[in-house]
């Protein structure tokens, strides 16, 4: 499956995950997947140009599937918005074979553990990793604002940054 679009998403820190949890139940959050690990690997070149460009080709891995992923060049604004291009792999070791002989290697890899849900039309994600617990919504900035209210938080709460940041500051 190939999926191209524009991804819009903040980031909102929680103080544990059973917070993050309550929260979401609070809002009508729905449970769209339970809870899962998820390994993500960045892919990268010599000299590593993508994340330099503000670009990440990211291969990720989760129980009974794989995708690969192309993010853009984030738009400046109160929510991160970037291309995002995505499509599910059938067999992620060939794939990364193949890309290393192409010269992109892993640079950086990340796991975490994520819920997925629905409030309203907002996907929300909790996700609980090495830096904290987040919830991640994904919708429109005016959706991502009443969504964010119905979690207790305001845009001044907004986390626009990438994993990788908040786990290397």
């Amino acid at each position: 499956m190939f999926v191209g679009m524009l991804e819009q998403e903040v980031k909102l820190a929680f103080a544990s995950l059973e917070a993050a949890r309550q929260a979401v139940h609070t809002a009508g959050g729905r449970l769209v997947r339970s809870r899962r690990l998820q390994e993500d690997r960045f892919l990268d070149s010599t000299g590593s140009p993508l994340s330099t460009g503000k670009l990440a080709l990211r291969l990720r891995r989760e129980p009974g599937s794989a995708t690969l992923t192309y993010k853009g060049v984030p738009q400046p604004g109160p929510v991160k918005i970037r291309e995002e291009i995505e499509t599910t792999v059938a067999d992620a070791d060939a794939l990364e074979l193949l890309f290393a002989r192409l010269g992109f290697t892993e640079q950086w890899r990340f796991e975490k553990h994520r819920e997925d849900y629905a409030i309203g039309e907002a996907r929300v994600f909790i996700d609980d990793t090495v830096a904290g617990v987040f919830v991640e919504i994904e919708a429109s900035p005016e959706l991502i604002e009443q969504t964010a209210a119905r979690l207790g938080k305001s845009p001044s709460d907004y986390l626009v940054c990438s994993y990788r940041s908040l786990v290397t500051k």
